[in-house]
């Protein structure tokens, strides 16, 4: 097998003829019944944010691989390009993928990055093309450096970040009900991230996997999609816009205009690297908790002492 030739190749790059075709394919099945909804503004606002993440991609990554390129420089062991070293790389990728994307829900700084990727109110195959345009300014990608120190080659690294990817892209559709029981159970689906993307307080900061489900019922933080509740998408306080710009940047606006007026540097700190809600006591825990204290049934009350004779 060439990997040399292999690893040379932009996975992503290659995907997307794909990735418009399945969009048409299920914009068709929405129009003829098939469960889902599509709206062309909302649409439109997706693929700008898509086109406006290459752009920033290609601008900013000469630093993070130049940071890459310095870690492996001082690696701690030289590991080739093999079957059993891409397969290891595919697996601890998509760990630290987990703990990106976690990060990116509970750390504000990091969802003013992320948040993008959730502000729409429809769920299809455009809204995986939602992503950030201010991905390294998030700094999660930190997360992933140490794979560069242990010694994983930086294109290795890059290819398997560029199939998880991919992978994701399926996963973002109504269309697709539940798939076979023993590959919910290992494998990330549109189920389970739909789940994912829901603002149901029982869904809110659940299944952050990228391609294995595993790691959610590892650290627990899944979650299973209920028919008796389907999700409801967008985020806490969604937008009201569709202008590409204002996606982008909102979450940064308000971090520091928060900051701008705390009155404390405990405040400021919170405003910007607290949980996402934390000064207005909407975070994913407060909501969630107050939802189980609204539909918990009421406690049995003890039986009255009956008195003595």
């Amino acid at each position: 097998m060439n990997w040399q030739s292999i690893l040379s190749t932009d996975p992503v790059a290659i995907a997307i003829p794909v990735f418009v075709i399945s969009i048409i394919i299920e914009l068709v099945a929405v129009r003829m019944g098939w469960r889902g909804d599509y709206d062309w503004r909302d649409t439109g606002a997706s693929l700008a944010m898509g086109l406006g993440n290459t752009i920033s991609g290609a601008l900013l990554a000469g630093s993070v691989t130049g940071l890459a390129l310095w870690l492996w420089q001082h690696r701690m062991f030289d590991i080739p390009v093999a079957w059993w070293s891409f397969a290891l790389c595919f697996l601890i990728d998509d760990l630290a993928y987990y703990w990106i994307h976690r990060a990116g829900h509970r750390i504000r700084w990091a969802w003013a990055a992320h948040v993008i990727h959730h502000s729409s109110q429809h769920y299809n195959l455009s809204t995986a093309l939602r992503q950030t345009w201010t991905g390294l300014f998030g700094l999660t990608f930190i997360i992933k450096l140490p794979l560069f120190f242990i010694g994983f080659p930086i294109e290795l690294v890059a290819f398997c970040g560029g199939l998880n990817l991919i992978y994701q892209f399926w996963i973002h559709t109504e269309v697709i009900g539940k798939m076979p029981r023993w590959f919910e159970a290992v494998m990330n689906t549109p189920s389970h991230h739909r789940v994912h993307h829901g603002t149901n307080p029982r869904y809110l900061d659940r299944n952050y996997a990228g391609v294995f489900i595993i790691w959610d019922k590892l650290f627990g933080t899944f979650e299973a999609e209920r028919a008796d509740e389907p999700p409801r998408y967008g985020i806490i306080r969604n937008l009201g816009t569709f202008n590409p710009f204002w996606v982008a940047v909102h979450e940064w606006v308000g971090i520091f205009r928060d900051v701008a007026r705390a009155r404390s540097l405990k405040t400021a700190f919170v405003a910007a690297f607290g949980p996402p809600g934390a000064l207005s006591g909407e975070t994913a825990d407060a909501l969630r908790a107050q939802w189980q204290a609204e539909t918990a049934p009421p406690a049995l009350l003890p039986p009255s002492a009956v008195p003595a004779e």
